[in-house]
C-alpha cells in the first residue's frame, strides 16, 4: 500500500474496495481506517484521493483504476459518472438489491437493535430503467461542459436544458437522454430547447438572476396521460410560442401548463399555475381507484413500484372490514384511499394542507364516503385532544419523511397503543431509531424490504409490529 502527496491531497495507491455503505458509497480499509468512496464498486483496486479525513475515517475520490470489479458491467448512460441521478448503473441489478437488502438488515441490527424476524428478501422492481413518472429539469445559460469539449478549442454553446451536478447548485448537466422516464420524455425536452434555442428565448441564469426560460417538469401516468409544466422567469409573449409549439407538436400532453417565478428559487408551490391546454391534472390509477394528480401533488415516482409497496402495506394491516384505520403522513391520500374498501374508517393526517384536499377529492371521485382527512404539524395535532374526539385505531399506518417520525409523535404512539402499526419507511436508519423507541411496547412481527429506485442507493422498508402482549 502505497502513499503520495499530490498538491495538498494525499493518495493511497492499490486500495482494494470492499463493498457498499450507506448513502450508497463503497468502502475501504486502510490500515485499519474506513475509507468511504464515491465512483467505484466492490472489487476495484484503485488509486483514490482523500478529500475528507476525520478521526475514525477519510472520503475520497478515485484517480486510476489498477483493475475492476468482476461484477461490473457497462454503464447505459452517457452521462454516467458526472449526472448524480443513476449512480448505481455499473452494478448489475441482482447485486444492486443484494446490497439494498443488506443495508436494511444492518439498520435494524446496528441501530435498533431489537429483536427482529427473518427479513423476507428484498421486493425488486420489475423495470430498472424508464419507471420514474416525474422528472424535473432547469434552464441554464452557463452549462457544464467536459474535459473533451473545453481541448476541442471549438466555440460552445453553452445554454442547456438538465440536471444539477451534485452539490453545484449553479452548474446544470445538459441531458442528452434520460433512462428515467419512457419516450416521449426526451423527446419534449430535447424539442423544448432545441426550439428556446432556435427562437432565441433567453436562457435563465440562476447567479445573475437573467433570462426567461427556467425550468421544465414533465409528468406521466400509468394510464399514459403527460402533464408538462414549463417555468418562466419573465410573462412576455416570446412564452406563448413555446407552449403553443408543445400543443401543436405532442398531442400526448393531456395538461400542458405554465407558471411565471421570478423568485429567488425554482419551487413554485406558493405560486399561480395555469392550464394553457387540456386538464389541470392527470390520473394514476391502482385497482380501479384513480388519483389525481395536480402540478403540485405529490404521487410515488415509481407508480408500478409504488402499489406493490401498498399491497405489503394491506397485508401487513390484515383487514377484515371492521377496523379504524390511522394513516399518518397521508400526503394525498393515496395509501388511505387504497385500502378504504378493507377497513370501516380511514383518518389521515398530513402537515401539507394542500396534499389533504386531494386526498379528499380522490375519496370522492372513488366514492368513498368512508375516510377523513386532517391537515396539521403530526406532532401537534395527534394528541390527546385529538384521540378524545375520534376512534381509537385498530391499525396504524405510517409512512414519514426520511427524516423520520417525531419523537412527540413516536410517544403519543405509545400511548395509543394500537394493536398494529405498520411502518413504511424511505430511510432504513431513521427507521430503526424510531423501532428502538418503541420496543418497549411493540415487537418487530414482519420486515420486508422494497426497491423502488433501481440503479440508486436508495431503499423503502415496511414494518409490521404488533403490541407486546404484557
Amino acid at each position: 500500500m502505497g502513499r503520495k502527496f499530490r498538491g495538498k491531497q494525499k493518495v493511497l495507491e492499490q486500495v482494494k474496495i470492499e463493498g457498499i455503505a450507506a448513502e450508497g458509497k463503497c468502502i475501504a480499509r486502510v490500515d485499519e481506517q474506513v475509507i468511504f468512496v464515491e465512483k467505484v464498486a466492490p472489487g476495484d483496486v484503485v488509486d483514490v484521493r482523500v478529500t475528507r479525513k476525520k478521526s475514525n475515517f477519510m472520503e475520497a475520490t478515485p484517480v486510476k483504476f489498477h483493475s475492476y470489479s468482476e461484477d461490473r458491467v457497462e454503464p447505459f448512460c452517457e452521462h454516467f459518472g458526472t449526472c448524480g441521478g443513476c449512480k448505481w448503473q455499473h452494478i448489475p441489478y441482482e447485486i444492486q438489491l443484494k446490497y439494498k437488502h443488506q443495508q436494511v438488515i444492518d439498520s435494524l441490527e446496528r441501530i435498533a437493535k431489537v429483536e427482529l424476524p427473518e427479513i423476507t428478501p428484498i421486493l425488486g422492481s420489475s423495470n430498472i430503467q424508464f419507471y420514474r413518472n416525474k422528472l424535473e429539469y432547469t434552464f441554464t445559460n452557463w452549462r457544464w461542459v467536459t474535459k473533451e469539449e473545453i481541448d476541442s478549442g471549438e466555440e460552445l454553446d453553452r445554454r442547456g436544458l438538465g440536471f444539477h451536478i451534485p452539490g453545484r447548485f449553479d452548474k446544470i448537466l445538459d441531458i442528452e437522454k434520460c433512462f428515467h422516464q419512457p419516450d416521449p420524455s426526451n423527446k419534449i425536452r430535447n424539442a423544448v430547447k432545441n426550439y428556446c434555442r432556435d427562437n432565441k428565448l433567453p436562457f435563465y441564469d440562476i447567479s445573475k438572476k437573467t433570462g426567461s426560460v427556467r425550468n421544465l417538469i414533465i409528468r406521466n401516468s400509468i394510464l399514459n396521460e403527460w402533464m408538462v409544466i414549463v417555468q418562466f422567469a419573465l410573462d412576455q409573449p416570446e412564452n406563448e410560442g413555446l407552449m403553443e409549439y408543445l400543443k401543436i407538436n405532442f398531442p400526448e400532453i393531456t395538461s400542458l401548463q405554465y407558471v411565471i417565478n421570478n423568485k429567488a428559487n425554482e419551487t413554485f408551490h406558493d405560486l399561480d399555475v395555469k392550464v394553457h391546454h387540456g386538464k389541470a391534472y392527470i390520473t394514476e390509477e391502482m385497482e380501479g381507484i384513480q388519483f389525481r394528480v395536480g402540478p403540485k401533488s405529490f404521487y410515488q415516482t415509481n407508480a408500478t413500484q409504488a402499489y406493490e409497496l401498498y399491497k405489503i402495506a394491506r397485508d401487513y394491516a390484515e383487514l377484515s372490514g371492521n377496523e379504524v384505520v390511522y394513516d399518518l403522513y397521508t400526503g394525498t391520500g393515496t395509501i388511505a384511499n387504497f385500502i378504504a374498501k378493507d377497513a370501516k374508517k380511514v383518518i389521515g393526517i398530513e402537515y401539507v394542507e394542500a396534499a389533504i384536499e386531494d386526498a379528499k377529492v380522490n375519496s370522492e371521485i372513488n366514492g368513498i364516503d368512508n375516510t377523513q382527512f386532517y391537515a396539521g404539524d403530526m406532532k401537534d395535532l395527534l394528541n390527546d385532544d385529538f384521540m378524545a374526539n375520534h376512534e381509537r385505531p385498530d391499525v396504524i399506518i405510517t409512512d414519514p419523511p426520511r427524516a423520520g417520525m417525531h419523537a412527540d409523535v413516536v410517544s403519543m404512539l405509545l400511548k395509543i397503543q394500537a394493536p398494529k402499526i405498520v411502518y413504511v419507511s424511505c430511510n432504513p436508519a431513521t427507521q430503526a431509531r424510531d423501532l428502538a423507541l418503541l420496543d418497549s411496547m411493540y415487537s418487530v412481527a414482519r420486515v420486508q424490504p422494497v426497491d423502488m429506485f433501481p440503479q440508486t442507493h436508495h431503499v423503502e422498508n415496511v414494518v409490521l409490529l404488533e403490541l407486546r402482549k404484557l
